[in-house]
């Protein structure tokens, strides 16, 4: 089955990411479109296919399968909407939505068209992060009941003067562009759901915040768990960002450093070796690929939407509770979107 996809978005990473489609065996990327001259001209010229300006006359006009979205995240429910009332499959960059609601009702009208609906957290496709999820999930450390995670990164020098701290663009800084990465792969390695958040932010004087303080509460199937997150944009490392996350559980822990990962148990400790294919491309590539999978029916969407729509619901909460400096009820809120929805 070929797969014709069309691109939304033709800036750095929406480059990228059509290359990598094209190299897929199967695929063909048969258009795209961005409101800038110079990205379509380079579109063009790597690809032989036409674009647009506008994204619906480019989707009114070619017979497409599946969709590919690489742009501010404040136009991404209105994007993916289009694309799925055309019943067209999509992979979206993170955030999914700046819009609670906004990821309530792009995950019911997936489900509606029977399309996949992907978001781009490359964390799960990271070997790293699989194997994190894997040794929390084997029990080796107990129940777990506490994690601490952190991401710092170059980020305001190179999104200063961008739509990055455009918060009519972004819908928030930091917190809603590489943090929101660490949220989801939080949330997926240990299998939570976000309860409760408290939060702080700092703004250092932008549009958006840069630096970011949560302290939350996690659901599991089994029991709960209590985390608290530090976010910023502020820091040494660029363009890559510096992370760690640990899990403490009741006979163990589990923790990345970003070079090693250890198993703590028993009173010992045991670092695993980093896996290979954890660069950039390579993982951005394995995400990809999982997409068109998905769309040919041959795996489960690895990324679905509720996985975006968690994010989406913590970020907005921790943006309110920092606001108004009290502690904000996540849960609540996703059930009511999913009420308003139904």
């Amino acid at each position: 089955m070929t797969v014709r996809v069309a691109a939304i978005g033709l800036g750095a990473l929406g480059a990228i990411e059509s290359r990598l489609l094209s190299g897929i065996d199967g695929v063909r990327v048969v258009a795209g479109s961005d409101p800038t001259e110079h990205a379509r001209e380079s579109f063009e010229a790597d690809h032989a296919v036409p674009t647009y300006t506008d994204y619906e006359p480019m989707l009114d006009r070619h017979e497409l399968d599946a969709v590919s979205i690489v742009t501010p995240h404040t136009l991404h429910a209105e994007q993916v909407s289009a694309c799925l009332g055309r019943g067209l499959h999509v992979h979206v960059e993170k955030p999914m939505t700046t819009d609670l609601d906004d990821a309530a009702a792009l995950c019911a009208l997936a489900t509606r068209e029977e399309c996949v609906l992907q978001i781009g957290y490359q964390r799960h496709f990271d070997p790293r992060f699989q194997e994190i999820k894997r040794l929390i999930g084997s029990g080796r450390i107990g129940e777990p009941h506490m994690a601490a995670c952190h991401l710092e990164q170059d980020w305001l020098s190179v999104a200063e003067g961008t739509w990055r701290v455009d918060p009519s663009l972004s819908g928030g800084g930091q917190l809603y562009d590489s943090g929101s990465h660490l949220l989801d792969a939080l949330l997926w390695t240990t299998g939570t759901t976000p309860r409760t958040v408290a939060a702080v932010t700092d703004s250092r004087g932008e549009a958006v915040d840069v630096d970011s303080a949560l302290a939350l509460t996690l659901d599991r199937e089994d029991g709960s768990m209590t985390a608290c997150v530090g976010v910023t944009g502020d820091g040494p490392t660029g363009p890559d960002t510096g992370e760690g996350l640990y899990v403490w559980g009741t006979e163990g822990a589990v923790e990345f450093d970003g070079e090693t990962i250890a198993v703590t148990e028993g009173g010992h400790t045991y670092r695993t070796t980093i896996p290979s294919g954890t660069g950039f491309e390579t993982v951005t590539r394995r995400k990809l690929e999982g997409f068109v999978a998905a769309v040919r029916g041959e795996r489960e969407t690895a990324v679905a939407g509720e996985f975006g729509l968690r994010v989406v619901a913590l970020t907005e909460a921790a943006y309110e509770a920092a606001e108004g400096g009290r502690t904000i009820d996540v849960g609540e809120r996703i059930d009511r979107a999913r009420d308003r929805i139904a």
